[in-house]
This record gives structure tokens, sequence and C-alpha cells, in this order.
């Protein structure tokens, strides 16, 4: 089987040509990329919000609030397969996790229907060793628009593919419940994702076949999507950087907020291993690190990796904006003196 036939075979919805070319051949001229929109991605798109819109419109009209709730457990749910499954433990292997923990992500993952596991581990490390180059899926270089869902409607640049085949993916293809969820992803992705959500509340609380897959799954799924979306755009777009001015990704309180903690990003990208993502841990916008240690107390979760104050105070002094000391760090404020942190203050506002 040709390589192009076997990845057809994956059940994907969004058509993604990074696998097509195993060994592309180096890109001659920078002339020669051409951006060519793939419609079918477009239309898959367009479809998604404006059925999640009307879903919107069932919540106030006809849904009942068992809907409405229902469906934000299943944003928790199902985000948490993406910040904690895809990201956390095998994007970045900041924490360990035994096998329950992994088939339950699995199942997580598969409801949010961002890609499968691998799929998206292996885009996530490419975007973090190729960050804003033209290697980059994501280049929050070419805009807004791009880097939240455009990249998604145009072929990849060929340095995507090129560099892509530089990183190594052997820990996944090792992974059995990885491969597992790769080999019947067209079938899980589905179930999990429209299935479950639309026949719960049909049976358990009479609510509609249309409300219960317009609410629960279209909006619930095209919202959570667009959340995940905003990492990629907003917060490497807007924000103060108290990590490393020299980078894009930011702090971003709000989409920190939307995401279940995935907004501190300008720390992330600095400290990528470890698996707070975030200075802050469970403290402030982070549910994913708070449901991390949660399963470590019952011996699920283990080996967290996380960065010492000292040296995320060294780095931020040495690479920082300056914003490190707004006192929403919350570090050492009853040490500093009211002039520091009015100095602080201003600094940080100047910043954002």
């Amino acid at each position: 089987m040709s390589p192009k036939s076997e990845y057809q075979c994956t059940g994907k919805l969004f058509e993604d040509d990074f696998a097509v070319e195993l060994s592309p051949a180096p890109l001659k001229k920078e002339e020669e990329y051409k951006r060519e929109i793939v419609w079918k991605n477009v239309g898959y798109i367009v479809y998604f919000h404006v059925a999640a819109l009307y879903g919107l419109y069932l919540i106030f009209t006809s849904g009942k609030i068992e809907t409405f709730l229902f469906s934000i457990f299943l944003f928790i749910f199902s985000g948490l397969g993406v910040t904690c499954g895809a990201h956390r433990l095998y994007a970045h292997r900041s924490f360990k996790a035994t096998t329950p923990l992994k088939i339950l992500f699995m199942i997580m993952n598969s409801m949010a229907f961002e890609d499968s596991i691998y799929e998206w581990v292996r885009n996530h490390r490419v975007h973090h060793k190729f960050t804003e180059t033209t290697a980059d899926p994501h280049d929050s270089r070419r805009g807004f628009f791009f880097s939240h869902c455009g990249w998604l409607m145009v072929r990849k640049h060929p340095d995507v593919k090129r560099k892509g085949q530089t990183v190594d993916v052997s820990d996944l293809e090792s992974d059995p419940v990885i491969m597992f969820q790769k080999k019947y992803y067209k079938y899980l992705m589905p179930f999990f994702t429209f299935f479950v959500p639309t026949i719960i509340p049909v049976l358990c609380w009479g609510e509609s076949l249309n409300n219960a897959y317009h609410i629960a799954g279209m909006f619930r799924y095209t919202y959570l999507t667009n959340m995940v979306w905003l990492v990629n755009s907003a917060a490497h777009i807007y924000g103060m950087r108290p990590y490393d001015k020299n980078i894009n990704p930011r702090e971003n309180r709000l989409v920190a907020f939307l995401t279940l903690g995935e907004g501190w990003h300008n720390y992330h990208h600095v400290f990528p291993w470890d698996y707070r993502s975030s200075e802050l841990g469970m403290y402030r916008y982070n549910f994913t690190t708070r449901f991390i240690d949660w399963f470590s107390r019952i011996g699920w979760a283990y080996d967290m990796k996380s960065v010492s104050k000292e040296i995320i105070q060294k780095r931020a002094k040495r690479t920082g904006d300056g914003s490190h000391y707004n006192p929403v760090w919350g570090w050492d404020d009853k040490d500093l003196s009211a002039e520091i942190k009015a100095d602080a203050f201003v600094r940080c506002s100047r910043n954002q």
C-alpha cells in the first residue's frame, strides 16, 4: 500500500498532507510555495460553525437545562483529553501515567475530535521545534486568522512537511494505547464526539434528537475547538512575556481561563517540560494541573516534572520583559516594598 493510500484509511475528516510525502525534496526557492486553499476543509469548518450557532440558538429557545449542563461537563471532559493527555502527557512527557489513565485520556481525546493523539502530538512537537518559522504548522507571523484556523484551510508549507520528518515520534509508536486509537480513530471519533453526546440526553432526560445533536454535539465540539485554537492564535499575539521577550508566545489570562490552564504560553514555551504548564500551578486558571494532581494522589499520575523557583526567577530576570514582578505571579509579595510593587504595576500595565 502506498503512503498516500495508507494515510487515507485513518478516518481523518480534515485533509492533511503532512504524511503524504515521507521524504520530500528540499524547497529550492521560497517562491515555489503558493497558497492553495483546501475547499473541503473550508466546507467542514463552515458547517461546524453554522451548526454550532444553531445549537447556541437552541440553548436559549428549546434546549433543556440538563442538556446545557451536560455540554459543559463534556467540554471539560473532552478538553482535558487534549490539555492533559495529548499535550502535557504525550507531547511533552511532563509526567507519567498508568495504563488505566492512558485509556481514559484516549477516550477523552477521542471525544475532543482534535485528531488522534499520534497526529496531534506530531504536529505539536513540530510547532515547538520550529515556532514562528515557515515550518510551524500554525505560524502566528501569518496573522491571527491563519494561526487560529486558517492553517487548516490551506496546504501546508513544504517546510512543515520537510522539517516535520526530523521530529522523533518513536515513543508514540511504542505505546499500544496511542496506536490503538490511531488504528481505530475513524470509529472512535464519531462514536465519542457525536453519538454519545447525542444519545445520552435523548435517553436519560427526554431531550429531542435535534437539540441533543446540535447542543451537546456540534455546539460543544465547535466551542471547544475554538478555545484550543486560541492557544495558537491569541496566546501567541496578545499578552506579556515575563520569561522570554524574544519569542512570540504570551501570558494570556483569558485564554488560560477558557482552556483550563493552557494560556500561560510564554512560560510553556520556555519550560515545556513542566507538567503545570505555568509557574502558577493549579491556583490561577489552571484546572488541568489540578486534574493531574488529583490523579497523582491515587497513583495514576506520577513523576511530574517541574522547574524550580530559582531557575524561573533567573530566566525571567535574564530574558523577560520586566513584567514578572506583577503581583499576579504571587511570589514574595510580602517582602516587596510598596514602591517596588507600584513600579512593577506601572511597567506591567505598559507591557499589556
